[in-house]
């Protein structure tokens, strides 16, 4: 480590993901962002692709190929899944350490990502590495990694729902539906056919059924906190709004509890973790909105012996962005809060 602030890069800046990193970063009291790139838009500023910033962040956006001759600490890849790995095996051997963005490495193996994305892994060799990044799970691993697959947004929102049952061995096997919906921006920022506005103002709609790929990514998590293999039935859904998620997940549990007794496994399981906040009812997105802040609610259901546990976040950032920032943090040994603490944005 260098004596002056660790410099950092942003590889990916034209996105959602890539310029919330910039705005946490350029606020974080610890660092340096020395590169942000982007090979569409380079020569031009960071603040002429996101107006936002202007006189904030007037960085001169570079191609990738910097960074190939340039010493950096932490490197972001905010890239699409199957460009990431091009990237983190290319830039192996550079001493410093990578958070990935996509979904590159945050299966178990090549296999299983070739099953669910459609696509041969041509980094193989850096699952042996990498950690699954969800911060309020992995915390020891993520501090002594190099390679940190960030999660998704849908598996935050969803794993922190049920991990205190699922680690506590409370969740019936085969129980678990996981109902989620999240705003427009999960798709990132590229537009189609079905991120046209008339076909999401005013609409609602569920898409992916059975097949979506995060579903696999919640099923390992899942696995791994229960010490057996699970099975989700997942089912996102498109809200006609900017950003959020909310996830709804039901369980049936290996033994009847009562609402005082699931509030305790929450609250035993959660306490020190700073980020997740749990609420008394159910949260909205907008309990959120621009923070790094997981809202959950708990609920036993006398009627059912159902457990029903609502879960909210900012997709771009705690499923995102913040996440990645808090990862950095663990990385770097700060205190994991640092440059984090944005109020959520209300109304």
């Amino acid at each position: 480590m260098h004596n002056n602030k660790p410099s950092i890069g942003i590889i990916g800046a034209t996105g959602f993901t890539g310029s919330e990193l910039a705005r946490l970063l350029c606020q974080h009291p610890e660092i340096t962002i020395k590169h942000i790139t982007s090979e569409t838009h380079k020569g031009k500023l960071f603040s002429d692709l996101h107006p936002q910033f202007m006189g904030i962040l007037d960085q001169e956006l570079e191609s990738a190929d910097v960074i190939d001759q340039s010493d950096v600490d932490v490197l972001f890849l905010a890239l699409p899944h199957g460009v990431s790995m091009d990237f983190i095996k290319r830039w192996e051997h550079k001493n410093c350490k990578i958070i990935d963005l996509s979904g590159d490495f945050r299966l178990s193996t090549p296999e299983i990502y070739k099953t669910w994305y459609q696509k041969d892994h041509i980094f193989t060799k850096g699952f042996e590495s990498a950690v699954y990044g969800q911060p309020e799970l992995f915390a020891d691993q993520i501090k002594g990694s190099s390679l940190v697959a960030n999660p998704g947004c849908y598996p935050t929102a969803s794993i922190l729902s049920l991990a205190p049952l699922f680690v506590g061995g409370l969740i019936e096997k085969d129980t678990v539906i996981i109902d989620a919906k999240s705003g427009l921006t999960g798709a990132g920022v590229k537009a189609s056919d079905t991120t046209h506005f008339s076909n999401v103002n005013e609409n609602f709609k569920a898409y992916g059924l059975g097949v979506h790929r995060h579903t696999v990514e919640i099923e390992e998590q899942f696995s791994i906190l229960g010490k057996q293999e699970i099975q989700v039935q997942f089912t996102p859904h498109l809200l006609p709004v900017d950003r959020g998620i909310l996830v709804t997940a039901y369980a049936k549990t290996t033994k009847k509890l009562d609402q005082e007794s699931l509030g305790k496994i929450y609250h035993d399981f959660y306490e020190g973790k700073p980020f997740v906040r749990l609420r008394k009812s159910a949260p909205g997105i907008k309990d959120v909105r621009g923070s790094h802040y997981c809202d959950i609610y708990p609920f036993w259901d006398e009627r059912t012996n159902r457990v029903i546990v609502i879960s909210a976040i900012d997709n771009l950032l705690k499923g995102a962005a913040s996440q990645a920032v808090h990862n950095m943090n663990l990385m770097l040994g700060y205190e994991e809060k640092t440059g984090l603490e944005q109020i959520p944005l209300r109304p």
